[in-house]
Order: C-alpha cells, then sequence, then structure tokens
C-alpha cells in the first residue's frame, strides 16, 4: 500500500491472513512521525525503500498507492514500478492505485505528473489486472485550489 503523508510517502502492504502492516516512508522525517504516533508493539514493518527496486519479502493481498505512480513519467520507472507490484501481489490480489486525473495538474512540487483516468490506466496496467472500480474525487488542498484525482480498483488475474 502507497500513501504519500506529509511531506513523504507510505507504502503499506497487508500480508496475507495477518494484521502486520509494512510501511515505507521516504523521506525519513515522517517515518520518525509515523512511529511515534503508534504504539512500540505495533505489527509492523518499517522499511524504506526505493519502490521502483524494492525486493518485496513477501507476497501481499493489497497494494494501495495514493499518489505515487503518477509521479513515474518514464515508462522505464512506470515498467520497473509494475514489476514491484507484480512480484508483490498475490494472485486475485487487489491494486488500488490513485494517481492525477486527466483534469487534474500537469505537475506537482514542482516535478512533472503523469494524468489517467480508468481506461489509460488499465492500459498501463496491462491484461493481468481487471479493473473493478473507478472512482474521480476532487480534493480541496490546503490552499483552496481543486486537484482532480482518478482511483482504480484493480484485481490481479
Amino acid at each position: 500500500m502507497s500513501v504519500p503523508a506529509h511531506r513523504g510517502w507510505w507504502i503499506a502492504c497487508w500480508t496475507r491472513g495477518s494484521a502486520a502492516l509494512r510501511f515505507s516512508i521516504s523521506p525519513k522525517p515522517p517515518l520518525r512521525t509515523a512511529r511515534a504516533r503508534l504504539p512500540p508493539d505495533a505489527p509492523i514493518e518499517w522499511v524504506v525503500a526505493d519502490v521502483l527496486h524494492w525486493q518485496p519479502s513477501g507476497r501481499f493481498d493489497v497494494w494501495h498507492d495514493r499518489a505515487a505512480f503518477h509521479f513515474l513519467t518514464e515508462a522505464s520507472d512506470q515498467e520497473a514500478y509494475l514489476k514491484v507490484i507484480n512480484k508483490a501481489l498475490v494472485p486475485g490480489g487487489h491494486a488500488i492505485i490513485g494517481t492525477f486525473a486527466l483534469e487534474g495538474p500537469t505537475s506537482c512540487s514542482g516535478l512533472p505528473v503523469a494524468r489517467y483516468d480508468a481506461a489509460l490506466l488499465s492500459t498501463r496496467l496491462g491484461s493481468g489486472y481487471r479493473l473493478v472500480r473507478s472512482l474521480n474525487h476532487a480534493h480541496r488542498t490546503p490552499r483552496g485550489s481543486v486537484q482532480r484525482f482518478y482511483y482504480g480498483l484493480f484485481q490481479k488475474v
């Protein structure tokens, strides 16, 4: 599961058949903040890694990416990311991917982004994934502007 946190990205994958959670946050300051908010005995394995080169130590039922994939604008980076998802997800597992929608911004935090809708993201994921559900969302930023997001729930076939 990958979710941006304040000043960082969280990647967390639920492990099959347990309540364990795996988080990867970059940069490190949000990691300290997240750890401080949870009890020391929380069943979480903390990992700091580049998702493009991450080697999952297990297989997962759910991959949740709230806003990482849209920062991958190069085809080679997208392919590396998709290889990690394919390796990490069990057959029948689900990928929840949130990106900027077609009507969303062309850049974020000074970086270019790729924008998607159901058809484009389905095509990018390929025949190994089936679109289960789509959602378009208008997010109001703290500064009052609106950013359009697309969320897709996909099942690995």
